[in-house]
């Protein structure tokens, strides 16, 4: 009876926010222009402010003239110094933490600002907006009768120079109120612990007798843990040990590599599938369907949102565009400027608009993880996409997978290269990969018209990896859980070498 009064009293608090994000749906140019000139009138007196002369700026256009792009290298010189204990550089109040992130390919550490404005008004007000959206289509759900079962980063916080740095997600469970704690499972001492399989255990000691009602994790690290949870109670799905599951939040990967499997694990046809799209950098959209995997671009997080097109992306010719400018069914990449000081900065995913009333959106990948070797411009939603349909009709379940390009040499032809780790292999391996050759060009004309008899391109090689191949190559990287993620595309074969060696 207690459980069921928290449930109704929590449902009605969160779903009081729905009015507001009403508003910016209807207006969202207006709510965008606003957050503009706030943060600009915020930071005119940093050291960034006065550089670009914001006291001067009055609108879009001059602020697109005068402010320069930036990429992590361009902006780390403010982070470092920031770092160090300067204030007012990037952002008028002092900033303590930062987020460590390495992206998916360099080595080097990138350290992301996490303003308290930040914490607060952006990555938590998101967490509550999520469950906002969930609970407003879903008037019978029983979420808080329950607790969240989350699986978060494998690092603890670090302390420098007066700041910390550490994943996200440690910065987010250390900063949240305690009473946030209750509602979720395992605890916080266990969702920090630094060690990978030591952490896995752990969890699943605590979590397999909670009255578990939803799930929130990436789908590559939460499948291990709940492969591993069937194994360790030898239940025949997960509804068996948490009958009152009904909801999974997810985001960092790609979700349809991975749909089938969750389906078999969660058979229950009530249980809901709910997308997020958030980063180091910021959170920046939310499910707000049920059943449909678009995405809402959340717009009073303090973030200011330009983009641009990837037809000129790199080019001489690349525009920056504002948000009222976007059209639909184009690949842009995003820049923000935010409420963590972060300023016209390039974060290197790529999305594209499926609604322009609301902006709706779907990820498409990333700026350095597609490949356009030979005019083809394959993105990550094409090989997610593929996959998943060849995966479909062979009854197959994958793991993990990347593809790299094969370069022409002398009178050879090109091809794309691509390494497949199964959960449950095809009964013909050389049958699935010439399917999915096709119907990668069905879904993808440029790589269609370069496969063309063999004109540009030969048929994909493909390979079947070995067990716990690219889980491996993340454990010689220091890679294992949380964000990181393998990479799925690239444009090079750095990748794709080290792993035919492994």
């Amino acid at each position: 009876m207690a459980f069921t009064i928290i449930n109704s009293i929590a449902s009605w608090i969160l779903k009081k926010r729905i009015h507001q994000i009403d508003l910016f749906r209807k207006y969202p140019n207006e709510v965008q222009q606003d957050l503009f000139n706030s943060l600009i009138k915020t930071n005119e007196k940093t050291l960034i402010g006065k550089q670009f002369g914001y006291e001067s700026i009055n609108n879009y256009e001059t602020f697109s003239e005068r402010v320069p792009l930036f990429r992590y290298e361009e902006f780390e010189p403010y982070i470092e110094r920031s770092r160090r204990g300067e204030a007012n550089i990037f952002w008028p109040e002092p900033i303590r933490w930062f987020a460590k992130s390495s992206g998916t390919t360099n080595a080097k550490s990138k350290f992301i600002p996490v303003s308290n404005e930040a914490l607060e008004l952006c990555h938590y007000k998101a967490a509550k907006d999520l469950l906002c959206l969930y609970l407003n289509n879903n008037e019978n759900s029983q979420l808080f009768t329950g607790k969240s079962l989350r699986l978060g980063g494998s690092k603890q916080l670090y302390e420098d120079k007066n700041t910390f740095f550490g994943d996200l997600s440690a910065i987010l469970i250390d900063n949240m109120p305690f009473w946030a704690e209750f509602s979720s499972t395992p605890s916080n001492k266990t969702s920090l612990m630094s060690e990978w399989e030591s952490k896995m255990n752990a969890i699943i000691q605590e979590v397999r007798n909670e009255n578990v009602t939803s799930f929130a994790g990436v789908p590559s690290w939460m499948l291990v843990l709940f492969n591993r949870i069937i194994e360790e109670t030898g239940k025949h799905d997960l509804h068996e040990l948490w009958p009152n599951a009904e909801v999974y939040f997810h985001g960092g990967v790609s979700f349809e590599p991975y749909r089938e499997q969750y389906e078999k694990l969660l058979p229950n046809k009530g249980f809901r599938y709910y997308e997020i799209y958030n980063a180091s950098e910021g959170f920046f959209a939310i499910q707000d369907q049920n059943n449909c995997n678009e995405l809402l671009l959340m717009l009073d997080y303090g973030i200011f949102y330009e983009f641009i097109p990837m037809e000129t992306f790199g080019t001489s010719n690349q525009k920056i565009v504002p948000l009222s400018a976007v059209e639909k069914d184009k690949n842009y990449a995003i820049v923000i400027t935010t409420n963590a000081g972060l300023v016209r900065y390039l974060i290197g995913d790529t999305v594209r608009f499926t609604s322009l009333l609301p902006y709706r959106i779907k990820i498409t990948g990333r700026t350095k993880h597609h490949i356009n070797v030979f005019g083809e411009e394959l993105m990550i939603e094409n090989t997610d996409r593929a996959l998943a349909k060849t995966c479909s009709e062979f009854n197959a379940e994958v793991a993990e997978y990347t593809v790299a390009p094969i370069f022409m040499a002398g009178k050879d032809k090109g091809a794309h290269e691509w390494i497949v780790e199964f959960t449950k292999e095809p009964e013909n391996i050389h049958l699935f990969s010439e399917v999915l050759d096709k119907n990668l060009q069905a879904l993808n004309s440029d790589y269609e018209a370069k496969r063309a008899n063999n004109m540009t391109l030969n048929p994909l090689v493909f390979h079947k990896a070995r067990k716990n191949l690219f889980y491996d190559w993340l454990k010689g990287k220091d890679k294992l859980g949380g964000q990181h993620k393998v990479p799925r595309l690239s444009n090079e074969r750095k990748l794709m070498e080290e792993l035919l060696q492994m």
